[in-house]
């Protein structure tokens, strides 16, 4: 029993980011609060590294984007804290927040990573349910007899 608590401690990382930019990334309902340093391309979320936080290849892919574009993949650590929503919407908000954070770490980024369509928010979400329909534009089936 004292193995099991020993280590549950030792996965909880005090990671130092003094000198670091914040930024907060929204998609859906997810909101990611990132801090962003120099260092030597460590990702974590949520206390846990990026790989074991996210399941899919295409999530993993998707957060180290704004890296691959601005082509510096290993010069950044990134600490996120994130909430709401399902793992893609996560992974969106974080690459939403990592790429504001970028551009506050150097101006020179945004141009690239705004033709990119990094650092707008995605305003697509769900439809609510309209009264009278049975989805928010399916509507009931029709029966002629």
């Amino acid at each position: 029993m004292e193995t099991n608590q020993s280590s549950s401690k030792k996965s909880k990382l005090s990671l130092d980011f003094k000198d670091s930019k914040y930024a907060t990334g929204k998609r859906k309902t997810s909101i990611a609060k990132v801090w962003v340093k120099k260092g030597t391309g460590k990702i974590y979320v949520n206390g846990k590294f990026y790989d074991q936080y996210f399941v899919s290849d295409n999530h993993k892919m998707q957060v180290t984007r704004p890296f691959e574009i601005i082509n510096q993949k290993t010069d950044y650590d990134v600490r996120c804290n994130v909430s709401g929503g399902g793992h893609t919407g996560q992974a969106g908000a974080m690459v939403h927040g990592i790429s504001k954070a970028l551009v506050k770490f150097d101006e020179n980024f945004k141009a690239t990573l705004k033709t990119e369509k990094l650092t707008t928010r995605d305003s697509r979400a769900v439809e609510r349910k309209k009264p009278g329909r049975r989805k928010a534009r399916r509507s009931f089936q029709f029966s002629k007899r």
